[in-house]
């Protein structure tokens, strides 16, 4: 419908330019397709910028939409004379009347426009950005971009435990001395000084060595080491998987391995020597080493005295040395059961754990011993305790007590490797899959240090005292041993009562 040169009445569809024109705006669907504002020309501004309208009514009706309000004046103070809410009232006329926007357009190219359309751009984009901001404010999922951590804190590194560290303070924190700290490092170096791909810097060798050799020894969380480096619980987590397979794959080749044969002459001669019992190359037992219960394995990992462990075989020398490690396996499993499940029960059957020829004892070839205790199954390279039931003669009872104060170096080993690292002591936050690699480890890194003599603390055994966990005990039936190894039980009950006391 036309209306020709005849002017509508100013209705504004937008309440607030509305309410500043004194007219009411009209229903929902009223003047369908129209801009929001004021009717081209209704406001005195014509759709050219010129006639069209009273310009006296134009300049009060400007007048009246720029006047800012008593509310806005007292929430935002005036500066210099001026609202400063003033300019953005100005934009807001022009930005919601399509009449007045065409008329400052026709203002003509210049400077003066040039200016004013880089100023209109500029607030464009601040409301747009401004829009943004409160929606995803409003928003109920917040997505925060990661900072990495910066190395502020390397200096207490680099300040403080490289210059200012007495060999006390070395052995109580990393549990080893200088000297052997960075020996380890140099000797892990082909593994962990790989070029790195990820987008963030990597941490010097010698720190993140620190990192993870500080959380063994000492057990604390993540959260407790990541400050004094100066990283993430995360970066901790990956520094100790990362040493640990570094440590299994590079120290474990030089310092736990199958001996050789002259090696296990020599292991003979410190048995005897120091312990008393001939022929004999070596002690083994099991480590149970707490854990939290895993969902849905709970009774797998569940052992005899009702606690949940993961079980490690392992055997020592006469100077309390690993040389043989299974760990990994499920705290209910008996001893006996994870002994034939190990790599030494295999070597022992296909004799690879012998010399060849066997070496005489007594008069007759023979082969070396192991010293085990009731939950291991008697074979004639494992002997084992005869079971005190009042019956047994003397020479058993002398036999009982050399091979159970032999065995105690195992036993010895133990305490010594969880007092140094006390990881071992509960395992909260390691994952069952990397669990024995860092059991192996920790063995490992107990055979560096008594390498290389590194002083041990007593006092670090008070930890242990506690008896919080009491040590699972399955013996075996006697229907598992093997009858013919009684002659070599009796063979040794012959050679101390011939030679005496050792």
């Amino acid at each position: 419908m036309s209306t020709g040169g005849a002017r509508l009445p100013c209705r504004p569809r937008n309440p607030t330019i509305a309410a500043a024109c004194g007219r009411p705006a009209p229903r929902k669907g009223t003047w369908p397709g129209e801009p929001w504002g004021c009717r081209a020309g209704a406001c005195g501004v014509s759709p050219g910028g010129a006639g069209g309208g009273d310009p006296a009514e134009g300049a009060q009706l400007a007048r009246r939409l720029l006047r800012p309000s008593p509310g806005l004046l007292r929430r935002f103070p005036s500066r210099g004379g001026r609202a400063p809410d003033l300019k953005m009232r100005e934009w807001l006329v022009l930005l919601l009347c399509p009449g007045r926007r065409r008329e400052m357009a026709g203002r003509g190219a210049g400077a003066e426009r040039a200016a004013w359309l880089r100023q209109y751009y500029t607030q464009r984009q601040k409301r747009l950005m401004t829009l943004l901001i409160a929606r995803r404010r409003r928003s109920s999922c917040y997505f925060h971009p990661r900072s990495w951590p910066s190395f502020r804190n390397a200096d207490w590194w680099e300040q403080v435990v490289l210059k200012d560290f007495q060999p006390r303070d070395w052995l109580e924190k990393f549990r080893m001395s200088k000297e052997t700290f960075f020996y380890v490092c140099n000797q892990l170096r082909p593994k962990l000084s790989h070029p790195s791909t990820q987008p963030h810097p990597m941490l010097p060798l010698e720190q993140r060595v620190a990192v993870a050799v500080w959380h063994l020894a000492t057990n604390v969380e993540y959260q407790t080491i990541s400050p004094l480096f100066g990283v993430g619980p995360s970066t901790v987590q990956n520094c100790v998987k990362e040493v640990s397979y570094a440590i299994v794959l590079l120290l474990k080749p030089l310092y736990l391995r199958l001996p050789s044969e002259q090696e296990l002459e020599n292991m003979v001669r410190i048995f005897s020597a120091r312990w008393g019992f001939p022929h004999c190359i070596g002690a083994m037992d099991s480590l149970h080493v707490p854990i939290h219960a895993p969902a849905h394995l709970g009774a797998d990992y569940c052992n005899s005295q009702r606690w949940h462990s993961v079980l490690t075989q392992a055997t020592v020398d006469g100077l309390g040395q690993f040389w043989d490690i299974c760990a990994g396996f499920p705290g209910s499993m008996a001893n006996s059961t994870v002994l034939e499940n190990s790599s030494l029960w295999v070597l022992a059957r296909e004799g690879r754990l012998f010399p060849t020829p066997l070496k005489h004892f007594m008069g007759r070839a023979q082969r070396y011993v192991l010293l085990g205790d009731a939950s291991y199954p008697l074979r004639d390279w494992i002997l084992k305790p005869y079971s005190e039931d009042g019956t047994l003669t003397p020479q058993q009872l002398q036999f009982n007590y050399r091979l159970k104060r032999a065995h105690s170096v195992i036993e010895n080993a133990f305490l010594r490797l969880k007092a140094r690292w006390q990881f071992l002591l509960k395992c909260d936050d390691c994952s069952l899959d990397l669990l024995p690699t860092v059991i192996l480890a920790c063995c490992t890194l107990h055979n560096v240090c008594e390498a290389h003599d590194s002083p041990f603390n007593d006092e670090w055994l008070e930890v242990l005292e506690p008896a919080e966990f009491s040590k699972p005990c399955q013996p075996v039936p006697m229907s598992m041993d093997d009858s013919s190894a009684e002659e070599v039980r009796e063979l040794m009950c012959e050679y101390f009562e011939s030679y005496g006391e050792g």
